[in-house]
């Protein structure tokens, strides 16, 4: 059977996940999630590489969560946040220790400039699709005609603006998180002008 990046993974833990986040995120960011495991699935599948969908997808729900306010932190920037709400959904969900941990690490890596696909290919791919979804990166890593279907099913609306209004509270209120990071390293311009909002 062709694996298919536009399915959601069929288990309990993927539905449950998909249930959290459309609970509590906007339209915009619940469709970057999806928009998160679709990229990053396809081009894991075009690569040949080995991944688990099932992490990789509730990594990409939880990889952006708390950057709502229920889950907001008033210390811990939103990445570490995350990988603590994901963690806790692991639990309940009755995962091992080891792969709650392996769930925190693929939600951390996302934010990370480069991860190596050979000891964290879950980590690598968010890593790549998160990239691309907000600032625009590797672009060519897909047809036109696929971003355009990607996009269709699930839409942009409005995704630049209200995650640039995130990262700019994140950095005000938490000056050594990772977005205050990316906000001196210029992320703005680049969330702006990506490509996907033409």
């Amino acid at each position: 059977m062709t694996f298919d990046p536009l399915a959601v993974p069929s288990t309990p833990a993927c539905a449950a996940a998909l249930e959290v986040a459309t609970a509590y995120c906007s339209p915009a960011l619940l469709n970057h999630s999806v928009r998160a495991y679709v990229w990053a699935a396809a081009y894991g599948t075009a690569q040949g590489m080995a991944f688990d969908p099932e992490l990789l997808y509730v990594g990409a729900m939880f990889h952006d969560i708390a950057l709502v306010p229920e889950f907001d932190n008033h210390t811990l920037g939103f990445d570490d946040a995350s990988g603590h709400v994901a963690w806790v959904f692991a639990a309940a969900a009755g995962w091992p220790v080891a792969r709650r941990q392996r769930l925190v690490e693929v939600v951390l890596a996302h934010m990370l400039s480069e991860v190596d696909p050979h000891a964290d290919p879950e980590g690598h791919l968010l890593e790549r699709s998160t990239s691309m979804d907000v600032s625009g990166r590797h672009m060519d890593d897909f047809s036109g005609a696929f971003k355009s279907e990607v996009l269709q099913r699930y839409p942009r609306a409005g995704l630049a603006e209200e995650f640039l209004a995130c990262f700019r509270d994140q950095a005000q209120r938490k000056p050594g998180s990772s977005p205050a990071a990316s906000l001196r390293d210029n992320i703005a311009e680049r969330i702006l002008t990506n490509q996907l909002d033409a």
